[in-house]
């Protein structure tokens, strides 16, 4: 099951549980983001459908930052010019948590959390015998 989705000015295609990075937006209190321009859903036979109007993504935010840096380097030959920009797009990763389309909604499985993991004793270095000094 899967669905393609329009976001940000690009296109994702996302299953229930997948992590995507989407341009930087707005979620609401409880951090949940409704995409609601959803292009195409595929059910378990492979049908494609058309734009859907009725379909529905929704997804819980994992993190909100910013991506990796961009250098635009601009100059002019011969001329001694040269500049260095930098700039960092802001992003907001964001877990599918359900698709819903036709009355029938797809959830993604819970996430288990991990039981904290005992550290064993640490061992106490054997105590190294001193070796007896040699006489001349």
């Amino acid at each position: 099951m899967y669905a393609v989705i329009r976001a940000g000015g690009k296109q994702y295609r996302v299953a229930p549980g997948d992590v995507i990075r989407v341009e930087s937006q707005r979620s609401g209190t409880d951090g949940k983001i409704e995409f609601s321009d959803v292009l195409a859903v595929s059910s378990g036979e492979g049908q494609i459908g058309r734009p859907q109007s009725e379909a529905c993504v929704v997804g819980q935010v994992v993190e909100q930052g910013r991506g990796d840096k961009i250098l635009v380097f601009h100059y002019k030959r011969k001329k001694q010019y040269k500049k260095l920009r930098g700039h960092r797009q802001p992003f907001t990763a964001v877990r599918i948590t359900e698709i819903a389309f036709d009355g029938q909604k797809f959830s993604a499985p819970e996430l288990l959390k991990k039981a904290p993991v005992k550290k064993a004793a640490a061992r106490k270095p054997a105590t190294k015998k001193a070796a007896p000094k040699k006489k001349k």
